[in-house]
């Protein structure tokens, strides 16, 4: 037996449903660790496929696709390191979320995911059939490998059961979202793997955004007794490799660089960031507007698609009446200024006043109310969507979620648009957020360093819009049923993530 064994970390972006990319993207990381010398090449969870892919996985002739795929690589890698990658698994009727190891130009093993999460954003008991428990695969001069599912790690049995079964190390192969604290918990859950096996474990998360998820990445390695010896950057793509040595007749991790972890702050700003830029590329779209009010949720919202897609592919535009105020108009040319966006004027007096005039015969004899009110912010939403329709920019709705919360937002108004980076974000959070993206630039940021959103945005308190009625824009339906139904209560939903919410 060898005294030394490679693993390569392969933490990678792949797109839901472009299954020849996603093998093509597979195939080019196999062929650089075979030059680097590793034995074994690690993607993540469902990386043939993307994930998650939803009804698509029921679909016959996407299995066959990615089956067909999937001996397509196997045939392709069978001069180097073994391969594992994740793929829904159809056999005897029944669909695994399966994770196969590919070497010497065959399907070696297929394991199954045993433990199918349903709950939050996960619903694999829609789509899957619980798999038994696997034994670990066995690597010629190397470590026998335990391999559980995602999922599978975050409970004692399926790991205990591959040690038990002979397993010398356990690789956790992840499509793991991030949510706030996840990370700490994510290491906990490992560490306790590590603890009751004695085992060394390595955890290779995906990164990028997928409609209302995004995969945070920050892949680790942990050493037996649970000591941090890999840590893999957030929400950026790496390549990392991992040497194991025998000693003392087990395989121990040879430590490695260990990469920041960010505080909430950041990691909240780079998983907004990452969420838009995929949402907007995986879609079609290279460019996006969106209406620049002169307040802080716009100003944010530009700031996060600045970094996301360059200046060059964000466009403002400011739709005022004559009720806005000059500070507002003035405060939105600085934010564009300041970020280097394009920035254009549509103003809306006139139509709003031709859609007044329209309805006055119908009516006549009534009090003006909210209706009159809510005309201006419906004039903003179909001028925006019209531009968005005309120019082929996606156009970015720019409410936070304590308005959502309270129905402070107007349904076909500004609600219009085709995604919202700040969605899950409190008001607290918003002027957190804002201040700390002033303070800090980093290198995946494509917009400029500084402060990007003048400090007058922030510090200026809220004020009631100037309008014909004092009465604040309400959506037509009590709030709790409509923040229900359009899946903004923090809930995931189905009916919102048709309405393609995206999501942190």
């Amino acid at each position: 037996m060898a005294d030394s064994f490679r693993l390569t970390m392969a933490q990678l972006n792949p797109t839901v449903g472009d299954i020849a990319a996603n093998a093509a993207r597979a195939l080019a990381v196999w062929q650089q660790a075979r030059s680097d010398g590793s034995d074994f090449v690690v993607l993540p969870e469902m990386f043939l496929i993307g994930y998650q892919a939803q009804d698509l996985v029921q679909r016959p002739a996407f299995q066959r696709d990615a089956a067909a795929a999937l001996n397509d690589l196997a045939a392709h890698t069978a001069d180097g390191p073994a391969l594992g990658i994740g793929l829904p698994w159809a056999e005897h009727g029944a669909l695994f979320n399966a994770y196969a190891v590919l070497a010497g130009g065959k399907v070696q093993a297929i394991i199954r995911k045993h433990e199918l999460p349903n709950y939050g954003v996960f619903d694999e008991h829609r789509y899957f059939t619980q798999g038994p428990i696997s034994g670990p695969v066995a690597f010629e001069g190397g470590p026998r490998i335990g391999l559980p599912i995602c999922e599978d790690a975050w409970f004692p049995d399926v790991a205990e059961a591959m040690a038990e079964s002979g397993a010398e190390l356990l690789v956790v192969p992840n499509g793991s979202p991030y949510s706030r604290g996840k990370y700490d918990v994510r290491i906990q859950r490992m560490v306790a793997r590590v603890t009751e096996n004695d085992l060394p474990l390595v955890y290779v998360n995906m990164v990028g955004g997928q409609d209302d998820q995004v995969f945070d990445g920050g892949s680790f390695v942990l050493a037996q007794g649970g000591a941090l010896v890999g840590q893999l950057p957030f929400f950026i793509e790496q390549i990392a490799h991992v040497d194991f040595v025998q000693q003392g007749g087990r395989w121990q991790p040879q430590r490695q660089t260990l990469a920041h972890v960010p505080d909430e702050h950041e990691l909240d700003y780079q998983a907004m960031v990452l969420a838009l830029g995929d949402y907007v590329r995986k879609s079609g779209f290279s460019r996006v507007l969106l209406g620049l009010s002169g307040g802080i949720d716009s100003a944010l919202v530009a700031a996060i698609a600045a970094d996301a897609l360059g200046p060059q592919n964000v466009r403002g535009v400011m739709l005022p009446s004559q009720y806005t105020s000059t500070g507002s108009l003035t405060d939105a040319e600085g934010v564009a200024t300041a970020l280097g966006i394009q920035l254009d004027t549509v103003e809306i007096g006139g139509p709003v006043a031709a859609a007044e005039a329209a309805l006055a015969h119908l009516f006549a004899g009534r009090p003006a109310d909210v209706t009159e009110e809510n005309l201006q912010s419906r004039m903003r939403g179909l001028l925006l969507m019209a531009q968005s329709n005309k120019l082929g920019e996606m156009l970015l709705t720019t409410g936070n979620k304590s308005e959502m919360c309270v129905g402070y937002c107007t349904i076909y108004g500004d609600m219009n648009g085709g995604y919202n980076p700040i969605k899950d974000l409190f008001k607290t959070r918003v002027f957190a957020v804002s201040h700390w993206r002033n303070e800090n630039h980093r290198d995946w940021m494509a917009g400029p360093a500084g402060q990007v959103i003048p400090p007058r945005i922030i510090t200026k308190p809220p004020q009631r819009r100037a309008a014909p009625r004092p009465e604040r824009r309400r959506l037509a339906a009590p709030v709790p049923r409509a923040g229900r139904d359009l899946g903004y209560d923090g809930r995931p939903r189905r009916l919102g993530r048709r309405l393609r919410r995206g999501g942190l």
